[in-house]
């Protein structure tokens, strides 16, 4: 299928196909990802454990968004890194700065959920 095949799509028929297209994507960071897996099942226990301890809906809304964008960055981090693999097999320091820009990134948001639950837990 060309580019122009998936940009033709307009209305309901193209928000069905978004929607496979990120299912598709979920599928393959579980299956690809241990990583991703891993903070799967730590949303699993935290997202629920935010609904018990937060005080307030902002409370709950943030500890709940902070882990769901660890799980963002993860899954953006594996694309970066599954573009580079592709664009670049071979050991590259640009390659590996991506790589590690990637891997920080999902440092970052750990750490800010980390500090937010603890602001928020912790007054």
């Amino acid at each position: 299928m060309s580019a122009a095949e998936f940009k033709g799509k307009k209305g309901l028929r193209r928000l069905w196909n978004a929607l496979g297209y990120s299912r598709d994507g979920l599928i393959a960071a579980w299956r690809n990802e241990a990583a991703f897996r891993e903070e799967i099942l730590l949303a699993a226990i935290a997202i629920p454990l935010a609904f018990y301890l937060g005080k307030t809906g902002v409370e709950r809304a943030l500890m709940v968004g902070s882990i769901i964008l660890i799980l963002i960055v993860e899954i953006l981090n594996s694309a970066v890194e599954a573009v580079v693999d592709k664009a670049s097999p071979e050991k590259s320091e640009l390659a590996k700065r991506a790589k590690d820009m990637g891997s920080a990134a999902v440092l970052l948001s750990l750490a800010s959920a980390a500090a937010i639950w603890a602001c928020l837990l912790w007054p």
